[in-house]
C-alpha cells in the first residue's frame, strides 16, 4: 500500500456508532481517468476534509493498459504534441482551468513523434503524483495496490483482506475483460481438442503468444493487429533495414506466417504527419448533438449520421479551400454559402462538389472510404497482395503529404463530432468502428513495416468479408476477395474484447449486477444518469455510487485529449468532481 502523506491534514470526523472517522471517497481503478478526477477535485480548492482511497493492482496513473511493464516496442498511435492531461483555454467546464505540459513538453521529445507506451506510462505516473500533491492538506490520498473483489452497499472488499467504507464510490474501471462469446468458446475448444493454437480477443500486451508459430490467421486489421504484428516479428528478433528509400525486413526465423483479414480487408488509415495549411475552422458548425436529444424515435443512421457527415465534410472542405486555393474552382465564401444550404446526401451537394472541386481525390465519399474492397475481386491471391500493397503505399503517401491536409481538417471535425455524442443514444457497432478506422490508425511507419513484412512473405493479406472455419486438425480462412483458402494451425483474434455487463469478467460489476444494483442498455453498457450515477434494475438512481469510462452509457472513450479541443473527458471529470465534493460536504 502506497500512501501520499499530506502534511498538516486536518481530521474532519463524523460520529459512527459512537466512534468517529474521516469521510471517504473510494475510487476503484487507478488509471488516467482517476488521475484526471483527482486533478479536477484539486482545481476546485475544496476546504472540506476527507480521505481518498484508490484501489488498483496496477501502478497509479498508468493503470493496466498503460503500465510500464510491457514491451518497449509497443507505441502510441498519437503524436506527442497531441496528448495532454491538462485543461487549457478551450475548456468550457465550470471548474477553473489548470494548464500543464503536454506529453511533448513534459518529455522534451520530438513533438511529431509517436512515443512508446512506456514513455506515456511515465507521464501518467507523474500526472497522478502531481494531482495528488495538488490537493489541499485537508485531503489525503491512499493507494491500495490490490484488486477489488466485490461491492456490498458502500463497502468495498479487496483481495488483500482489506475492506473500505465509502461515503462516495466511483467505479473508474477502464477497459474491461469479458467472458468468451459462444463462438470464441467453441474455437478455443476446437484448438484444445486438435492441438492447435487459439488466442481470443485480448489486450495485446496481456496475450500469451509463446505458442504462436507456423501458419497463423489473424482476424482483425486495426490497432490490435499492429501490436500483434510487432510482437510476433520484431519482438521475435527480426529487424528492419532501409536501402534506397525502401524498408526491408530481415527475419530472425522465429516468426510465424501471418494471414490477416477483416470485414473491410484493409488496415486502419495512417495517422497524418502534417499540420493544417489553412485557417483552423470554428467547430462545431453544422452538427449540434443537443438538437437530437429527447427524440424518442431517433435512428442513428437515418437521423444523426447525415448531420455528422456534413460536419466532417465541412472540416475537410474548409481546409481544402483555405489551405489549397489552387485546387478548387470557386471562392470559399461562395462554396460555403451553397454548402450550408444543402443536405449532405443530396444530388445538389454532389453537383456542388463536382463544380467546385475538380479532382475526385479531393472530394469526400464516406461510403467509398468505409469499404474500399466492395465489389473488388482478384483471380489469384498474388494479384491481391500487389493491389493491397499499392493501396497501403498510397495511404501512407497521402497521409504524409501536406497537399492532402484536407484529411486533417476532416479529422478535427470528426473529433468535434465525437466529443458531443456522449449520452445521445446507443450506437450500432458500425459507428465506433468507422471512427477508429478513419481517425485512430497507426503511425505511418507502422504501415511501412507492414509493407516490408508483406514483401518478405511474413504477412499475407486475405481480403474483405473474411470467414473462418474450424475443421478437423486446422483452421480454414478465406474471403470474398480472392479464391484462396488458407489452412492454418493457429487463429488469433486481433481485436479487443467486446465488453457487456451480462458477460463482464469484472468481479465488482458482477457483484453489483447479482443484487440488481446496476443494469445494462441494449448495447450491454452499464446504465448511468448524466452525472454518472448508477441506475438499478428498478430504474432508481443511486445517490452516491458512480461509474465512468468506456463501459458505461454516456461514455467518453479513453482516447487521450488533444490540446485546445475541449476534450469531453475533461468536462465529465469536472462535473463528477463537483458532484463528489457536494456529496462529501453534505
Amino acid at each position: 500500500m502506497v500512501v501520499f502523506a499530506l502534511r498538516g491534514a486536518a481530521r474532519f470526523s463524523l460520529p459512527i456508532n459512537g466512534k468517529t472517522r474521516m469521510r471517504t471517497l473510494v475510487v476503484i481503478g487507478g488509471g488516467p481517468r482517476t488521475a484526471g478526477l483527482l486533478e479536477r477535485i484539486a482545481a476546485q480548492s475544496p476546504t472540506l476534509s476527507f480521505a481518498v482511497h484508490v484501489v488498483d493492482p496496477f501502478p497509479p496513473g498508468a493503470g493496466r493498459v498503460w503500465r510500464h511493464e510491457q514491451s518497449p516496442l509497443l507505441r502510441m498511435n498519437s503524436m506527442a504534441e497531441d496528448v495532454t492531461v491538462f485543461t487549457d483555454e478551450s475548456f468550457d467546464g465550470e471548474g477553473p482551468v489548470r494548464p500543464g505540459p503536454s506529453l511533448a513538453e513534459w518529455t522534451d521529445i520530438d513533438p511529431v513523434s509517436f512515443p512508446s507506451r512506456q514513455v506515456q506510462s511515465r507521464y501518467l505516473a507523474w500526472f497522478f503524483d502531481h494531482a495528488a500533491k495538488s490537493l489541499p492538506p485537508n485531503i489525503s490520498v491512499t493507494v491500495h495496490r490490490a484488486k477489488a473483489l466485490k461491492v456490498v452497499g458502500n463497502w468495498v472488499w479487496l483481495d488483500n483482506g482489506e475492506s473500505l467504507d465509502a461515503d462516495v464510490l466511483v467505479l473508474a474501471l477502464g477497459h474491461l475483460d469479458a467472458d468468451l462469446e459462444p463462438e470464441h468458446r467453441k474455437l478455443a475448444e476446437h484448438a484444445s481438442e486438435h492441438g492447435l493454437v487459439y488466442v481470443p480477443p485480448l489486450y495485446s500486451a496481456d496475450a500469451d503468444l509463446s505458442a504462436v508459430t507456423g501458419d497463423v490467421v489473424l482476424r482483425g486489421f486495426g490497432l490490435a493487429f499492429i501490436d500483434l504484428m510487432v510482437l510476433l516479428t520484431e519482438g521475435r528478433g527480426g529487424r528492419y533495414e532501409r536501402s534506397g528509400g525502401q524498408l526491408t525486413y530481415v527475419p530472425s526465423g522465429a516468426e510465424p506466417t501471418l494471414y490477416v483479414g477483416s470485414r473491410r480487408g484493409v488496415p486502419y488509415h495512417s495517422k497524418t504527419g502534417y499540420r493544417l495549411q489553412g485557417t483552423r475552422p470554428a467547430l462545431p458548425n453544422f452538427f449540434v448533438a443537443d438538437a437530437f436529444r429527447g427524440r424518442e424515435d431517433l435512428d442513428f443512421r437515418r437521423d444523426v449520421w447525415p448531420a455528422m457527415a456534413k460536419e466532417i465534410a465541412w472540416g475537410h472542405y474548409h481546409e481544402l479551400f483555405t489551405g489549397h486555393p489552387g485546387l478548387v474552382r470557386m471562392p470559399f465564401t461562395e462554396f460555403a454559402v451553397s454548402f450550408a444550404a444543402l443536405p449532405w446526401y443530396s444530388d445538389e451537394m454532389r453537383a456542388l462538389e463536382e463544380l467546385a472541386v475538380p479532382d475526385p481525390a479531393d472530394r469526400v465519399d464516406f461510403e467509398r472510404l468505409d469499404r474500399p474492397l466492395t465489389g473488388v475481386t482478384f483471380g489469384t491471391a498474388e494479384e491481391f497482395q500487389e493491389h493491397l500493397r499499392a493501396y497501403v503505399e498510397a495511404d501512407v503517401a497521402r497521409r504524409s503529404d501536406p497537399r492532402y491536409s484536407a484529411d486533417l481538417g476532416a479529422f478535427l471535425a470528426l473529433l468535434s463530432v465525437y466529443g458531443q455524442l456522449a449520452g445521445l443514444m446507443p450506437f450500432d457497432g458500425w459507428w465506433h468502428g468507422y471512427f477508429s478506422y478513419l481517425a485512430s490508425g497507426p503511425p505511418p511507419d507502422r504501415l511501412e513495416e507492414l509493407l516490408a513484412l508483406s514483401r518478405a512473405g511474413i504477412v499475407r493479406f486475405l481480403g474483405a468479408d473474411m470467414w473462418v472455419e474450424a475443421v478437423e486438425g486446422a483452421f480454414l480462412a478465406g474471403s470474398a476477395t480472392t479464391p484462396e483458402v488458407v489452412r492454418a494451425n493457429g487463429l488469433v483474434e486481433a481485436r479487443l474484447p467486446t465488453h457487456s455487463l451480462s458477460r463482464t469478467a469484472d468481479p465488482v460489476l458482477r457483484s453489483l449486477r447479482a443484487v440488481g444494483d446496476i443494469t445494462e442498455d441494449a448495447a450491454g453498457l452499464v446504465r448511468v444518469d448524466p452525472l454518472g450515477r448508477l441506475i438499478d434494475e428498478r430504474g432508481d438512481v443511486d445517490p452516491v455510487r458512480f461509474a465512468v469510462g468506456p463501459y458505461v452509457t454516456g461514455k467518453a472513450y479513453a482516447a487521450f485529449a488533444r490540446p485546445r479541443t475541449n476534450a469531453p473527458a475533461f468536462r465529465q471529470n469536472d462535473v463528477l468532481a463537483r458532484e463528489v465534493l457536494r456529496l462529501l460536504g453534505d
